[in-house]
């Protein structure tokens, strides 16, 4: 049964840090899998794509391959980061340990939970950004001072796909449906926003779709960084990550009232 209540603009407060610390202490047990098991899969893509892949081919947008891969490989990372956890690590303490319920029984509200939930997915993914964003520092990939404004874009494009996977997470009834999420979404996201090559190489039609998603947007502010130059549209850009943030986090938050709030 549909509620006025379940609508009611998110009521945040400062009560979601001790959720925040709760899931910085569980992580902390399995720190180094934990990090290893997010870092290996991006950069082995950067690694194998950008020496082999990257040794066949010219320059791509008037750098060398690496250097373009490697900005794409960073929003990949913090949005995988992410996603994972707003999915898998989320849905497990909300159905299946039931810790969620758990925290309902504190003077928290189900808000305090949810914005914790978002504030540790965005800190975690970040984490995996800073983990490719030291590789391309070690490989000399960049080298501009520029390259420090990618920290809190970092923080933004974690916010922006931990909001959306909290949708996913909100109606899922089982682990099975995340698939769904990333052959739907997350795979075209990476295959069409310019991770591996320019959005400009794709049909016109591809591109139309292209500029409609928030890993493009992401990409179009990260990579001039890299490559030491300033973006273009910097506030459009800001500007579709947050409107994507905002309403993945209240649409997240309305499905998860009606949810368990019964």
């Amino acid at each position: 049964m549909t509620r006025l209540t379940d609508y009611r603009l998110p009521s945040l407060s400062w009560r979601f840090i001790p959720v925040w610390r709760r899931n910085f202490l569980v992580w902390r047990k399995l720190a180094i899998p934990s990090i290893l098991g997010n870092l290996a899969d991006p950069a082995f893509y950067m690694l194998g794509l950008g020496y082999g892949l990257g040794s066949l081919l010219p320059h791509v947008a008037g750098v060398p391959y690496m250097t373009f891969l490697a900005a794409g490989t960073l929003c990949y990372s913090t949005m995988n980061s992410a996603t994972f956890e707003s999915l898998y690590s989320a849905f497990s303490r909300m159905h299946v340990q039931k810790t969620w319920d758990a925290m309902l029984n504190a003077p928290l509200e189900l808000d305090d939970v949810m914005l914790g939930e978002l504030a540790w997915a965005t800190s975690k993914s970040v984490l995996s950004g800073l983990a490719i964003l030291v590789i391309i520092l070690a490989l000399g990939l960049a080298n501009s001072w520029l390259l420090l404004w990618t920290l809190p874009l970092l923080v933004l494009i974690g916010f922006c796909f931990t909001s959306l996977a909290l949708v996913m997470n909100a109606l899922s009834p089982n682990y099975d449906f995340f698939m769904y999420y990333f052959t739907l979404a997350i795979t075209p996201m990476v295959l069409l926003c310019g991770v591996f090559y320019p959005v400009e190489q794709l049909p016109a039609f591809l591109q139309a779709v292209a500029n409609w998603l928030p890993l493009t947007h992401a990409i179009s502010l990260v990579r001039p960084l890299v490559q030491g130059e300033w973006p273009r549209h910097v506030l459009s850009h800001v500007a579709v990550l947050l409107a994507y943030g905002g309403a993945g986090f209240y649409l997240a938050l309305v499905l998860v009232r009606r949810r368990l709030l019964k």
